[in-house]
């Protein structure tokens, strides 16, 4: 490919619950991937390659890892941005998140999670992506 490499991102916002803080008003740091996943969930609906596309397409696609870096806590009503870009998509997908305060633009948290493609009929993995994440990029890419 000649060029610089296409860039996808999308955004969700998200108000911090009070069923995700703790009796310190600090949220609990297991919901940050839950809003990790909220942030997933529109970027792939950016190329039209969201769950129920995955599962039609014949793949799941598990999260194999997950790495988050707390920088400042989120608390309770505190609006937040989490900003997300497809790292990598050709052996699987990467993506990376950065969650921010709406208020100040002030990183909250950032991150990434790998998943990878998993044949629903074999339940083998693919060590590539399948034919049909290529296909959607390029209709949104334009190439």
């Amino acid at each position: 490919m000649s060029g610089s490499p296409k860039v996808l991102t999308a955004s969700a916002m998200v108000e911090v619950p009070f069923h995700d803080v703790d009796a310190m008003n600090v949220c609990w740091h297991g919901h940050y991937l839950k809003y990790f996943e909220i942030g997933r969930a529109a970027l792939l609906r950016t190329f039209d390659y969201d769950y129920r596309e995955m599962q039609a397409s014949g793949y799941v696609w598990p999260i194999v890892e997950a790495h988050l870096k707390y920088v400042r806590p989120a608390t309770y009503g505190q609006a937040l941005e989490v900003r997300t870009q497809l790292l990598e998509h050709e052996n699987r997908l990467k993506i990376g998140y950065e969650i921010v305060d709406c208020a100040s633009g002030t990183r909250l948290t950032k991150g990434y999670t790998i998943q990878v493609a998993v044949d629903a009929a074999t339940q083998e993995l693919q060590f590539v992506s399948p034919p049909v994440v290529f296909e959607k990029l390029e209709r949104v890419w334009g190439r």
